[in-house]
């Protein structure tokens, strides 16, 4: 404790029973007030500084840093306060409760549901409270005490609360690290969409596993108890898993061979559209419908994928016309160029071409051909664009589109013909 504290604290006048607590209360106020102004003076610049760290809290930073602080300053007052009356009580109560509040606050930016909050919450004040007053001996002691016997182990309600608090402690940190490792590969520069996406991904993996090795090693697992059956286990789990796992491997190998990538436009089977994301299990196309299309990495692998944007995003389509024999072929196919060429997503380099194809039974089949850069956006719309465009100008300037003509001849009086 601070020296000369006691002797300060006998020199206030009234009853010290009523006047300590008064000024530990009174403390403890001044100084959450006083960490909420630093926490809004600092988390802006914070926010700045760390962007990856402030995206990561979602939005939580201001309150998780207004605890920290206060915890802080709490633990110095309890620190420098003499033990043993009620106004320690007081300032430790206040310690707790700031702790309890910044777990909730981080637990709850890292979308931990409400359920596992609260108890992890309750049990932190607890033990903040009855640790900083000498007392949580006791409190361990009695919860080490409620236990049953599994063969040679005894489970203790103190085992399973600390098993519980670890699990979600590690959950946290795990999001919180693969939210910050994200957001910072995300602003790497000199890596295009892809490679920042199978970085993510080997990070969030890489993650996972150190925080299971991490997690055995808090909770004194001895991993040699699972000798026995571990092999009749990983049996059953590689059966079990294999379409998983090889969707897993199947999606980084599409990630490192960049084949396929996000915001590609890609035919599999029925399925067109662009690739919105690459998951761990299956790849989201979505469709010109607004339909998502959840395909199996391990399809991509092995069956053909017809991929539109894999070394160029310039798409042809391929826009066929017919026109009357008894038109004038040169201006009609003037025309067909200039539909082609008003067309707002039409590209000018290559520039659109008019090819004539075949004389058909009826009419002079053509095909304008045109290209686009942006295939996300649907070939139907231009096809429907420039066929609009060109209608009316065939309209304004005579030209044709003839009907099927059929010639039914009737048989003659008096044939013999049926």
């Amino acid at each position: 404790m601070m020296p000369g504290l006691p002797a300060l604290l006998a020199r206030l006048p009234g009853d010290p029973a009523v006047i300590h607590p008064l000024i530990a209360a009174a403390l403890a106020v001044t100084l959450y007030l006083v960490a909420g102004a630093l926490a809004r003076f600092a988390s802006p610049r914070l926010r700045r500084r760390f962007r990856a760290l402030g995206e990561a809290l979602a939005g939580h930073l201001r309150p998780i840093l207004h605890h920290v602080i206060a915890a802080a300053a709490m633990a110095i007052a309890v620190a420098f306060w003499p033990i043993g009356d009620f106004a320690h009580l007081i300032l430790s109560a206040a310690l707790a409760l700031s702790l309890s509040l910044l777990a909730v606050h981080t637990l709850r930016s890292l979308a931990i549901p409400r359920l596992a909050v609260l108890p992890i919450a309750l049990l932190l004040f607890v033990m903040v409270l009855s640790g900083s007053s000498g007392g949580f001996a006791p409190v361990a002691d009695m919860l080490d005490g409620v236990g049953i016997g599994l063969g040679q182990r005894r489970v203790t309600l103190l085992g399973l609360v600390s098993m519980a608090a670890t699990c979600v402690a590690l959950f946290a940190l795990v999001r919180l690290a693969n939210r910050i490792l994200g957001r910072s590969i995300t602003r790497a520069h000199g890596l295009d969409a892809t490679q920042k996406l199978l970085a993510q991904k080997l990070a969030a993996i890489a993650v996972v596993v150190a925080a299971f090795f991490i997690g055995v090693d808090l909770l004194g697992i001895d991993l040699t108890a699972f000798t026995v059956f571990s092999g009749a286990l990983g049996l059953a789990v590689g059966f079990g898993l294999q379409k998983t796992f090889g969707n897993l491997i199947a999606g980084i190998i599409l990630l490192m061979d960049r084949s396929i990538k996000p915001g590609d436009v890609i035919v599999v089977g029925d399925s067109f559209g662009w690739v919105n994301k690459i998951g761990v299990r299956a790849v989201s196309v979505i469709t010109r419908d607004g339909k998502e299309h959840l395909i199996p990495n391990e399809n991509l692998m092995t069956q053909e994928v017809e991929n539109w944007s894999y070394s160029d995003r310039n798409v042809r389509v391929r826009i066929p016309v017919g026109v009357g024999y008894d038109s004038d072929l040169k201006l009609a196919q003037d025309l067909m160029l200039r539909a082609a060429q008003e067309s707002p997503r039409v590209l000018r380099n290559p520039k659109p071409n008019v090819w004539l194809t075949a004389f058909g039974e009826n009419r002079v089949e053509h095909d304008i051909l045109v290209w686009i850069s942006d295939p996300e956006g649907g070939v139907g719309s231009v096809k429907s664009d420039v066929l609009n465009r060109l209608w009316l100008l065939f309209r304004d300037n005579g030209i044709t589109i003839p009907y099927p003509q059929r010639v039914i001849h009737a048989p003659r009086a008096g044939s013999s013909r049926p």
